[in-house]
């Protein structure tokens, strides 16, 4: 049993992973603007006020903490899309302020960076539409600032190409560098199985200071 901190838990993903954590009886903190819109209700769960582009909030909901997961990213809209990068590094700075005791960081990613099966990238796909572009590039300008990173745990999880609200399997297959794809050559992860492989990492780490995939 691990004790988590959780950023952005009332989001598509972030929801999914704080269901699976509860679930494997995990002890988590939600860390929410207003804790007064945060209904839900577990034995398990605690809810703060805090503020992830705020070292000082960071720092203070990550002490006694085992690991800081953020799920922060840009699908509600493009005020979101403008923390991505920000968020990765108000995350960092307030952990370092703890030193030897601060918790890992573990970062929902974007799939944009990955490399595809012709060598490309995926954001290099023709036709994707400007606000999907303009998330991946964020999530890859926050990719590569953890990357310059030696002094905090941090690991960051890049979905497959599509990732959509489905069924929780429990089976998935892991890269670092490329896309995960499948014999039919899609792309794919449902939010309750990213969720899965997220735990099944806070649980058995295997990926600090790296980026890694997931897909079917």
């Amino acid at each position: 049993m691990s004790k988590i901190a959780l950023f952005g838990a009332t989001g598509t993903i972030g929801s999914r992973v704080l269901d699976e954590a509860l679930r494997r009886g995990h002890r988590v903190t939600a860390v929410v603007r207003d804790p007064a819109k945060f209904t839900r209700t577990d034995p398990d769960l605690s809810v703060v006020t805090g503020d992830v582009l705020d070292p000082a909030s960071v720092a203070e909901v990550a002490k006694g903490q085992d690991a800081v997961i953020s799920a922060v990213g840009g699908g509600d809209g493009p005020g979101h899309i403008a923390t991505i990068k920000p968020a990765a590094e108000s995350l960092v700075a307030g952990l370092r302020t703890l030193g030897a005791d601060a918790p890992r960081l573990i970062l929902v990613g974007g799939a944009g960076s990955l490399r595809t099966p012709d060598g490309k990238q995926v954001w290099d796909a023709e036709g994707l539409p400007e606000f999907l572009l303009q998330i991946m590039h964020a999530h890859g300008d926050a990719l590569d600032f953890c990357r310059t990173v030696t002094d905090v745990k941090w690991t960051n999880l890049s979905p497959a190409a599509t990732i959509t609200q489905g069924e929780r399997t429990g089976a998935y297959r892991i890269a670092l560098e490329d896309l995960v794809v499948d014999a039919d050559g899609s792309s794919r992860i449902s939010t309750e199985d990213y969720a899965v492989a997220l735990l099944d990492e806070v649980e058995r780490p295997q990926h600090i200071g790296e980026r890694f995939t997931v897909g079917y």
